[in-house]
């Protein structure tokens, strides 16, 4: 599109408006929960003017890029997902959305996501939930999912997520797209609606893993309004053969036969093209998930204590005293999984629990990191599955909260741990769903774990090519 744009055979204007028709056209996916289509054309004609005098062009001008409904974009509704916000107008712009607009992007509108981005499989939104465009009797995975089924739909060139535990990565595995995770600070958290703000990292989606390096950066880098958002480091240069571990953890029981065979190819062609692979250990991995879940909600129980019915948001009719109002406010206002995970975090933050169960839960973060810290010695990165299966029906899941949380299993420790990794397509099931390997880096190497998403892709292509 950008060298179409570049070249002359293609306006922003007529991009914007084929974006629109798709997304008129699959509205079933529920993908957008805002379409902000008077603005986007507006924005698509300043594009085009500003075209006319190439030496302004940037890689990004007239590009239509979707935002997840957690990230502010100015002026256009940010919900979150949530009937606590379903009316809120963003009074600015997110960081991230502000670097997207000063890059000459087009914004689309506001993809759907579960509620304050806690999910798995996007059913958690109070407006209803995304549908995976491969199979819309599928989930997109979440929380990104509308970001996921808006690329993978062909409803937008790019988006943005937010990933906490794996939420930008899982719909992209889902879905059959690139998703990148960066560095936790790589990418500024001002004017994204705080879940867990220790493990909260905006991220991009993108049908290639070329598009996804474009808007990583355009978005990338130290915002003074972020306190931790950190200079990103001059990149390194890349060794032509990568020493490439292979987390043993991440290949046991549990894991769907069809996606161990994707994953398993995925590391016979970084093989074959030079790079050595080796078996490595992660071996507090199994904790993962319980400390990830610990820390996660009691972030979320103190983020989440400003909604009540007094500042702004939703705010019961009924309101004869104060704490009545408080109540009510939140017990409508809220969703199933915001009240189970407040719930949760309030208790692990109770007298009597604190010790037992948050510090306990943070020392056991610092084991995790400590285990990638040791790899990495011996590794430049490492290749796991993104997600334990194929994206699952809709429905599913959903009564079986443990069943739904152990779909993070393998990209929460990720987050815990405060680096990179990408999710990028390696194969189909025999049903013909995506399955995504994960690349994990050291902090800051980015460049480095995309440049490896880039060679399974190439291969990818070859198949699907030869097919």
């Amino acid at each position: 599109m950008a060298n179409g744009l570049r070249d002359g055979t293609v306006s922003s204007e007529a991009l914007v408006d084929a974006h629109l028709a798709r997304i008129d056209a699959r509205r079933e996916l529920n993908a957008f929960i805002h379409v902000a289509a008077d603005s986007a054309r507006m924005e698509a004609s300043v594009a085009d003017r500003v075209g006319h005098a190439r030496s302004q062009l940037q890689p990004l001008t007239g590009i239509p890029i979707a935002i997840k409904d957690n990230i502010l974009v100015k002026d256009v509704p940010c919900t979150c997902g949530s009937r606590m916000l379903q009316d809120w107008v963003a009074p600015y712009d997110a960081t991230a959305t502000g670097r997207l607009k000063s890059a000459g992007a087009v914004i689309l509108g506001k993809t759907n996501c579960d509620e304050f981005a806690m999910g798995s499989s996007n059913e958690n939104s109070f407006f209803g939930p995304v549908r995976n465009p491969v199979d819309p009797e599928r989930v997109p995975g979440g929380s990104s999912g509308g970001s996921a089924a808006a690329v993978a739909g062909f409803q937008a060139a790019a988006a943005l997520g937010s990933d906490t535990g794996g939420s930008v990565r899982l719909p992209a595995a889902f879905c059959g797209v690139v998703g990148l995770k960066p560095t936790y600070g790589a990418i500024s958290r001002w004017g994204l609606i705080a879940f867990a703000s220790s493990l909260d990292q905006v991220g991009v989606l993108a049908r290639t893993v070329e598009d996804t390096r474009l808007v990583f950066d355009a978005i990338r880098g130290f915002d003074p309004r972020d306190s931790t958002s950190i200079a990103v480091p001059p990149v390194r240069r890349i060794p032509d053969e990568l020493t490439i571990g292979l987390p043993r953890e991440y290949y046991g029981e549990g894991l769907d036969p069809e996606v161990r065979r994707a994953i398993t190819h995925a590391a016979e062609v970084l093989q074959a093209d030079g790079h050595k692979l080796v078996d490595v250990s992660l071996p507090h991995s199994k904790y993962t998930i319980a400390a990830y879940y610990v820390v996660c909600c009691a972030e979320a129980s103190a983020n989440l204590a400003r909604y009540d019915g007094v500042k702004y948001g939703y705010r019961t009719p009924v309101t004869e005293d104060l704490l009545t109002m408080y109540g009510r406010t939140r017990a409508e206002g809220f969703g199933t999984e915001v009240k189970r995970r407040i719930l949760l975090g309030t208790y692990v933050l109770s007298a009597g629990y604190y010790d037992a169960f948050y510090a306990t839960a943070q020392r056991v973060r610092s084991k995790i990191a400590g285990d990638f810290s040791e790899a990495f010695r011996t590794v430049d990165c490492l290749l796991t599955p993104t997600a334990p299966t194929c994206a699952f029906k809709l429905g599913e899941k959903l009564n079986n909260p443990l069943a739904m949380y152990l779909m993070d299993i393998y990209t929460t420790s990720v987050n815990l741990a405060g680096l990179p990794a990408v999710s990028v397509p390696c194969g189909r099931s025999t049903a013909g769903l995506p399955i995504g390997a994960q690349i994990i880096g050291r902090p800051f190497e980015e460049n480095l774990i995309l440049s490896v998403a880039e060679e399974v892709e190439r291969q990818q292509r070859m198949t699907n090519s030869a097919g």
